[in-house]
């Protein structure tokens, strides 16, 4: 009964959608209000088919892919959850957000990976903005300090990978995602006047904009350093074409993590290396009119290749931070262009109909091109960096009319 029910409301939906034009070519914000709201039903629709103590990454030949808590993707099913509960008010959501938390808990002691900021930011943080519940905050910092413990001063980074299973070939490997997990380290430096955590933050941002970008703001996937020395000894990908291609969403983590170090540090540098890397994107020839990348910008069967909507999500909600920053023209201009990514991800051919992709909202997303996994599906964290991208958009919207009053 509770599954008609929503595909019926979905059915609604989408006659009204019909009536008023192509669901991502309404000339107000509508489509924004009911893009939410369809996320929010195919939610529930995830929800009602997830395992319990799992945590949803993909939808693959019709299967359900789901993780324990320790994977790197794990809090953005919870952090996805709480936006929409924030942009809708259903208690539903909340309730599922609160109960994957409560499995996600002990992560906070995880020393093993790099992507405690994904896991626990993404979760927490979100749990604790709608909350203002402060037992989040020492699990925040808890999270934080593990993290930490991942620091090589002499390296002057956070190490990705440890050795096998995961990595055999680098010795001291450090991805461009990482620039992700820094915003914890900063907030909880912050709001527990921890000084080291900030300076671990900043020194592996740093360390990152010397080594891992080429002249043109293009990023490198890898860079391995010598752990005794500190030295560069390899620059590679893993997840793009070539080492010296250009990985959509390595791309797309650079843009965001950069944009995040300038809004807690205020250091020009950052808002420089952010406006390099976002001029790079949306000024690449490769880059398609309707602004959803190629999964790396260099793929060699371009314009065949195929698009990675998850580094569009992410490109999105970080242009809508990086505008605050700039000046009015500009800012103009990378709202615009994240709107066009919105209304693009947000029509019928990257927006997953009622009862398809298992519950999760995009479609037409490349987690590993390489490897051959994850490659033309749903995922999370692309659905996760959608709503906030949204939620961002209408914000900034509502702040526009209210102004205009």
């Amino acid at each position: 009964m509770k599954r008609y029910y929503f595909r019926t409301l979905w059915c609604v939906v989408m006659i009204a959608l019909s009536a008023c034009g192509e669901h991502a070519g309404d000339s107000n914000t509508d489509w924004v209000e009911k893009s939410i709201h369809m996320a929010a039903t195919q939610y529930k629709e995830l929800m009602s088919d997830l395992p319990e103590g799992q945590f949803p990454k993909t939808y693959e030949n019709s299967e359900l892919k789901t993780s324990s808590s320790d994977w790197w993707c794990s809090g953005f099913y919870p952090g996805t959850l709480l936006y929409l509960y924030q942009a809708t008010g259903d208690a539903v959501l909340y309730r599922e957000a609160l109960k994957k938390l409560r499995v996600l808990e002990k992560e906070q002691f995880n020393t093993t990976t790099h992507d405690l900021g994904f896991m626990m930011f993404c979760s927490f943080g979100n749990a604790l903005k709608v909350s203002g519940d402060k037992r989040f905050e020492d699990i925040i910092y808890t999270s934080s300090k593990s993290l930490a413990t991942r620091f090589n001063p002499s390296v002057g980074t956070i190490r990705s990978w440890d050795p096998a299973p995961w990595n055999d070939k680098w010795a001291y490997p450090v991805i461009i995602d990482n620039m992700m997990n820094l915003e914890m380290l900063l907030w909880a430096g912050k709001s527990y006047e921890d000084s080291a955590l900030i300076k671990v933050a900043i020194t592996h941002a740093d360390t990152t904009l010397i080594n891992h970008f080429r002249q043109d703001y293009s990023s490198y996937h890898v860079v391995s350093y010598d752990t005794i020395t500190g030295e560069v000894e390899m620059k590679n990908t893993d997840q793009g074409y070539a080492d010296e291609s250009s990985w959509a969403r390595g791309q797309a983590w650079g843009l965001y993590g950069f944009t995040v170090m300038y809004q807690y540090t205020k250091d020009p540098k950052y808002l420089e290396h952010a406006t390099g890397i976002a001029n790079f994107i949306l000024n690449h020839p490769n880059l398609p009119e309707d602004k959803i990348p190629y999964w790396d910008f260099n793929a060699p069967d371009i314009p065949n290749a195929k698009r990675d909507a998850s580094a569009a999500a992410v490109i999105a909600s970080a242009l809508l931070k990086l505008k605050d920053y700039v000046d009015q023209e500009y800012s103009e201009q990378l709202f615009t262009e994240a709107e066009k990514i919105l209304r693009t991800l947000s029509s019928r051919e990257y927006f997953s109909e009622d009862g398809t992709n298992g519950g999760f909202i995009l479609k037409h997303c490349v987690g590993n091109m390489p490897d051959n996994t994850e490659v033309d599906v749903p995922l999370s964290y692309a659905d996760y960096y959608y709503v906030e991208a949204l939620l961002r958009y209408q914000s900034d919207r509502s702040e526009e009319e209210f102004k205009n009053e």
